[in-house]
This record gives C-alpha cells, sequence and structure tokens, in this order.
C-alpha cells in the first residue's frame, strides 16, 4: 500500500515531471537535475544529469517535461533563454541531446505535444511562443503573444492542435497550430499576471492561476464562461486537475502558504484536502496517475510523496457559524443545520467509482437582520435637514433648532438648546440694557462674593480701631441720624411733626415685668463655662441691644460647563451624537470652556459616528456642511483627500495619466467593448476590470445582462 514518503537534498528545486509510467519522477532547478525511481518505501535516484565538463546556464532550469510517448526523452526551460533536449539513452555521461537558442530571454514553459511526440512548445520571456520538431532540430512555428511575457503554455488534450497561453498581463490564449498571424481565442481572466494553466482531461474546461490569489475555471466549449472563482490566501502558482475527478484541482503557493491544497471547485473557500509536511513553499507538482497520490517539490530541499490518508480535512475543523454586517448596516448570520457524511475515509473518497466522486454535504441557514427606518432614525434625519448650524447668533441658532426638536416630539433635546442660549448668550433687559448671560453671571457672583469678603475684612479692621462703644455696627459719623439729613419737602410738615419713635413693646404692659429672662437663643446652660456672662447680657438688654455677626453666606460655586457636558455625554451614551455635535458646532468660539471637560477622543467619537449616519443615508450636503464647521483637525482634512478617479488601459491596465486615449505603455487606444471603435465623448468603464465603452453601449448592455462584454467574467457595476 502506498504511503507518504521524501527525500531531501542539497538545493531546491523548481519543477518536476513523471514519465508515463509514474515510477519514475524528474527534479530539476538551478543547480539540480536528478531523476529518482518511485519504489514502495523510499525514492532511490537513478540519474544525475549534472554531470559533464561544461555545467553551464543550460543546467540552469525553470521548467522540465517528460515525453509522453517516448520514455527516455526530456526537455528542460533554461534561465538563460535555450529549450534543452536531453536523451536518456545516450551511452556518454552527459544526455544532452540538442540546444535551441531561438529565444531571447528566459524559458519559462515547456510542453510536449499528447499526440505528436515530437512536437515541443515553449513559452518565453520575451513574449513568444515555438513550436520546435525533434526531428529536424528546428523551430517550426513562432507565435506572438503581443505580450510582455508568457508564464505557461499547455497542449490541449482534446484537440492536438489546440494550445493555451496565458500571460503577464492577465490574458488567456488559444491557438491553433496551423494558424500562427492570430490567436483563435483571446480574453482577460484576471486582474495580475497569470503563472499557470491547466486543462481538464473530460470536458473542455481550462483553470487559471493568478498572483490575484484566485483559480478560476472557464468553460471554452463556446464563448468563454466562468463556471467557477476559488479565492485562496495568497498568489497561485502551480495547478493540477485531479486524475479521475470532475471537481478537484491541486494548487501550490508562490509565497507565503507552504500548504499544498487540493480544492472542490463547488466550495470556493475552504479546501478539500491540505498536505502540510513542506517547511518552505512548494515549486512543483504532479499527480502520480492515481487520484490518491500527489507528488511535489519545494523551496525547502524535499521532494514528496503524498497519500490522501495522510491529509488534513480543514472542513472538518472549520468554524460553522458566520457573521458578517454590510455598510447599510444589515447583519448576515449563517449557521450549520445538518451535516451529511464526515468520517475521513469518506472525504478521502476511498469509495469513490471511476467518474464520481462524492461530495460532503451540509444545510445551513442565513439570516438577515435588516435595518428598518424607525421613528428615532425619521427624527435624527429631519433635524439634520432642518438644523441650522451656523450664519445667525446664537440665540437665534438655539431658538430655531429648539423649536425644530419640539415640534417632532424630541421635548429633552428642546430644553437643552434652550439651556444653551441661557447660558451662553446675553438677556435683554426692560429698558434695553442687555445683562450677561447665565455663565458670566455666576462667574461675576463668585467675582463679587470675593470682593464683598475682602471689604468686609476691611470693615472689621476699622471697627476694632474705632472702638466697639457704640456697638458691633458702625455707620460712620452720624450718617443715619435723621436730624442731620438736609430734605427740601412740602407739604409734608404734618408728617414730620409726628412722633416716629419705636416704643419699646409693641403694647402696652399691664404690669412691671420683673423677671427679665434671656431669649431661648440666648440661653445657656447653667453649667456651661459662659453662664455667667449670660446673666451678665440679660440684665443690660433694658439699656442695649447688641447684634453679633455669626458668618457670612457665601453661594456654592456652579460651572455651566460641566453639568452641560454632563448632558451632552448622556445623550451620546444614549444613541443621539446628533445632538452633541451639532451643539458644539452652533456653539462656535464659545465652546472652549466646554469642550475642556469632554476629552478629545469622545468628540472625535461623535463626530465620526454622525458622519457615518449621514453617509449611510447619502447626506452628502449635511455631511460636508459638519465636517466643514468642525473645530477638530482630523475631521476638516477630512474634505482635503483626493477624490480623483483614474482610467486605465483595458489592455494592460496601466493608469491613462496623459491626455487623450492613447496608452503610454502598449500604444493602445480605448475602444469600446461592444462596437469595437475608439471611444470619442462620453465613456463608462469598470474599475474591476478596466473594460467599458460608450456611455449608451454599456448602459443598454448591463441593463439586461450582468457580465463584461469582453467575456473577461468579471460582474462589472457602473455607477
Amino acid at each position: 500500500m502506498l504511503k507518504t514518503i521524501f527525500i531531501a537534498q542539497e538545493c531546491p528545486a523548481n519543477a518536476l515531471a513523471l514519465n508515463k509510467d509514474y515510477n519514475k519522477v524528474v527534479i530539476a532547478g538551478r543547480n539540480v537535475f536528478k531523476i529518482f525511481s518511485i519504489e514502495e518505501e523510499e525514492f532511490v535516484e537513478v540519474c544525475n544529469l549534472r554531470v559533464g565538463k561544461n555545467l553551464n546556464l543550460n543546467f540552469s532550469c525553470n521548467d522540465v517535461a517528460w515525453n509522453n510517448i517516448d520514455d527516455h526523452i526530456l526537455a528542460t526551460a533554461a534561465t538563460n533563454g535555450a529549450v534543452v533536449v536531453w536523451n536518456l539513452n545516450r551511452a556518454s555521461r552527459s544526455k544532452q541531446e540538442h540546444v535551441f537558442v531561438d529565444h531571447k530571454r528566459t524559458v519559462n514553459k515547456v510542453c510536449f505535444n499528447p499526440v505528436e511526440a515530437n512536437w515541443l512548445i515553449s513559452g518565453s520571456q520575451d513574449g513568444t511562443m515555438k513550436t520546435f520538431d525533434l526531428r529536424t532540430k528546428e523551430v517550426i512555428k513562432t507565435f506572438f503573444s503581443n505580450t510582455e511575457s508568457v508564464r505557461d503554455v499547455q497542449f490541449s488534450p482534446h484537440s492536438h492542435f489546440t494550445f493555451a497561453s496565458v500571460s503577464e498581463n492577465g490574458n488567456v490564449q488559444l491557438w491553433d497550430m496551423r494558424k500562427t498571424e492570430k490567436c483563435v481565442l483571446q480574453f482577460t481572466a484576471h486582474s495580475g499576471p497569470i503563472f499557470a494553466c491547466d486543462w481538464h482531461s473530460e470536458k473542455p474546461c481550462l483553470a487559471t492561476a493568478s498572483r490575484d490569489k484566485t483559480i478560476k475555471v472557464w468553460d471554452l466549449s463556446g464563448r468563454p464562461l466562468l463556471e467557477h472563482t476559488i479565492s485562496t490566501i495568497a498568489s497561485v502558482g502551480r495547478i493540477k486537475w485531479r486524475p479521475q475527478s470532475t471537481f478537484h484541482i491541486a494548487s501550490v503557493a508562490l509565497v507565503v502558504d507552504c500548504t499544498v491544497n487540493v480544492w472542490d471547485v463547488r466550495r470556493p473557500y475552504i479546501p478539500y484536502a491540505a498536505f502540510t509536511k513542506h517547511k518552505d513553499v512548494a515549486t512543483g507538482i504532479a499527480w502520480r496517475g492515481s487520484p490518491d497520490v500527489l507528488l511535489t517539490t519545494s523551496r525547502d530541499c524535499t521532494l514528496y510523496q503524498h497519500t490522501f490518508k495522510d491529509a488534513v480535512y480543514p472542513a472538518l475543523h472549520s468554524n460553522q457559524k458566520a457573521l458578517d454586517i454590510s455598510p447599510s448596516g444589515e447583519i448576515a448570520f449563517a449557521f450549520r443545520i445538518n451535516a451529511g457524511q464526515s468520517r475521513q475515509n469518506k472525504l478521502a473518497g476511498t469509495s469513490r467509482k471511476p467518474g464520481n466522486e462524492e461530495f460532503w454535504q451540509a444545510s445551513s441557514a442565513l439570516n438577515v437582520i435588516r435595518r428598518v427606518l424607525n421613528k428615532e432614525l425619521d427624527w435624527l434625519l429631519k433635524c439634520a435637514e432642518q438644523y441650522v448650524l451656523a450664519g445667525k447668533p446664537l440665540a437665534d441658532i438655539c431658538d430655531h433648532n429648539a423649536d425644530v426638536a419640539r415640534r417632532l416630539g424630541r421635548l429633552a433635546v428642546s430644553l437643552l438648546w434652550t439651556t444653551v442660549k441661557t447660558l451662553y448668550t446675553p438677556r435683554t433687559s426692560d429698558h434695553g440694557h442687555q445683562t450677561p448671560s447665565k455663565e458670566e453671571q455666576v462667574d461675576g457672583e463668585v467675582e463679587g462674593e470675593r470682593d464683598n469678603e475682602i471689604r468686609r475684612e476691611d470693615d472689621d479692621d476699622l471697627g476694632t480701631r474705632l472702638g466697639d462703644s457704640v456697638g458691633d455696627f458702625f455707620f460712620g459719623d452720624a450718617e443715619m441720624d435723621p436730624l442731620s439729613m438736609d430734605f427740601e419737602i412740602n407739604g409734608l410738615d404734618g408728617l414730620i411733626s409726628q412722633d416716629w419713635g419705636i416704643p419699646m413693646e409693641a403694647f402696652p404692659l399691664r404690669h412691671e415685668i420683673l423677671d427679665r429672662s434671656p431669649p431661648p437663643e440666648q440661653y445657656t446652660a447653667p453649667d456651661s463655662p459662659d453662664s455667667a456672662d449670660g446673666e451678665m447680657q440679660g440684665l443690660n438688654l433694658e439699656n442695649s441691644l447688641s447684634l453679633k455677626a455669626i458668618g457670612s453666606c457665601k453661594p456654592m460655586s456652579w460651572e455651566a460647563g460641566v453639568t452641560l457636558a454632563d448632558a451632552l455625554r448622556s445623550h451620546a451614551e444614549q444613541g443621539d451624537v446628533q445632538t452633541p455635535v451639532c451643539i458644539l458646532i452652533a456653539l462656535g468660539e464659545k465652546r472652549s470652556n466646554l469642550i475642556s471637560h469632554i476629552e478629545p477622543v469622545e468628540q472625535e467619537t461623535w463626530t465620526f459616528a454622525y458622519l457615518d449616519i449621514l453617509s449611510q443615508q447619502r447626506m452628502w450636503l449635511h455631511s460636508n456642511q459638519i465636517i466643514k464647521l468642525s473645530w477638530l483637525p482630523s475631521v476638516s482634512q477630512l474634505n482635503q483627500q483626493s477624490t480623483t478617479v483614474y482610467t486605465g488601459c483595458s489592455y494592460c491596465n496601466k493608469p491613462l495619466t496623459q491626455a487623450g486615449w492613447m496608452c503610454s505603455k502598449c500604444d493602445q487606444s480605448v475602444v469600446c467593448s461592444l462596437c469595437h471603435q475608439v471611444v470619442h465623448g462620453l465613456y463608462a468603464w469598470c474599475q474591476g476590470c478596466m473594460h467599458g465603452g460608450h456611455l449608451t453601449h454599456m448602459k443598454e448592455w448591463i441593463e439586461k445582462k450582468k457580465f463584461c462584454p469582453t467575456g473577461c467574467g468579471h460582474a462589472c457595476q457602473y455607477n
């Protein structure tokens, strides 16, 4: 029974290939070129092809291919631009048969024709493909891709005259070997360079792998049709369809991911199976004629044979629930209801019949929670439309906004606007004079209390200097003596002649009160140390009345900014970020005392949250007003960001920076994807695939169909 085996080398290999009997494997790289026999327990080295007197760059290989008919013929793509043919039946130590030096740059790929054993095709960095005849040892065909480089070429298993090529610019070309002047079909498959392609053995489908981290499956039975798209975590370097399988394909990454993944194209995000033996990214991949045995080589200098019984199945360990939130606030929640067969032997396909495969079926449910325009959002939008935030006096702004909030039933918000007016705007008296605002009054009262306290201290000092014989309060020299005041009074002589003296008692006494007890507030307990003094004071009440100031009543200090800041914070915590943002903007320069009690992080959070709400509701004018009037640098800088939209060439994707519709890189004119004429006037294009055309043509197309008219498979969207 086959099992997982490996062998280590002194250098990494760039590619590998199997012979027609699947019992030998060749690995090739810059410093390694060996053939191994695949035994039951191990790899056994059969031949080392890096021997001879002249070890030049012809031995530095990017790719290697084994002839499908003649088991002793090999071909390599050299880094110096040569295509080298090797004959294992040569008697000498050097097995080099012939060297083709027709390419001008590095050769990326070589491939033998599956029917004609003497036909060999190559794809080079110079943008050309050449067909060699091993019998005449000459180039019989040259194909020009009109691209910067050709990354891969593969003969079709369904027609030995047809081959596919993939290029640096993301295009796929189909060629007929009998027609060298022009490709049969060309379409854009990826947004980045395509590194590999592979034909399906049972149906006319071509899989392509790109730097854009996707593997795409194209139906080429007619017009190119995108059937499946697989999303990976890294750029894909090599792909190979799984034998006897309709939906499985293996892939290896160029960077980051060291895992060899086998995908089911019907499940595009989770690999069907994975092999995790390599410590660095894999560089070569091949199936050993069986759907359960896979060979790979890696930059970690190892050659592995993987078997599916040792594979890891990520679907068994994946999270069964998913949650996502859309930009408009809708929440989607997916979860598994039940699962079908989940045993690893079923997943591995041990009971698979030839031509069929089992798929792990599972049922799931998706719940979508939509945001309904409720009353709160309704009043928020109406307030945003009707509020006035600048251009008028603060008192008018507060009155207007308070009236808006009151009409919408937001009484607490209306009261807050009225409070802001009271605190931060001056009032007009009955005589037409302006009185300070409440905040200014509070500050003035506190300051005035300090002045009164200082004045009282000065009076106490003065009273001490003049003596206490006239009482506890001193009014100056005859200041309150009515006899010393000069009045010019006419017609009031009768009133002046009256007796204005204050009687000692309110009612006449029937008899003399002998016991004059002190009033309760002056009474002291007998055992008090001050009881004797209290008696003396009681005896002297008939002759003198003494008043003593115990202390002064000071008003409590109140900062309006702290209270208002707490009110704004309370509204924000309840989800109403509109009110604090609008009040802070309306205050203008008067907000300095208020924002000192609010953290800058809070201010930014409120403002950005309000801007998000306005953007979600497409209220761009109101959002721009908030940004323009904002006092926060991080918010006001939003209007300074670039909003330039660049057009791109539909052939090479290079931005069209020059005037006109001519690309400076590939010298191609921008043409309409439907009428194929040079575009003049209004032009609409898709930012995803860079294809487009006349505005009227694209509008008619997108109303009826979803995908790009060029056949690139992109689901275009136009705004």
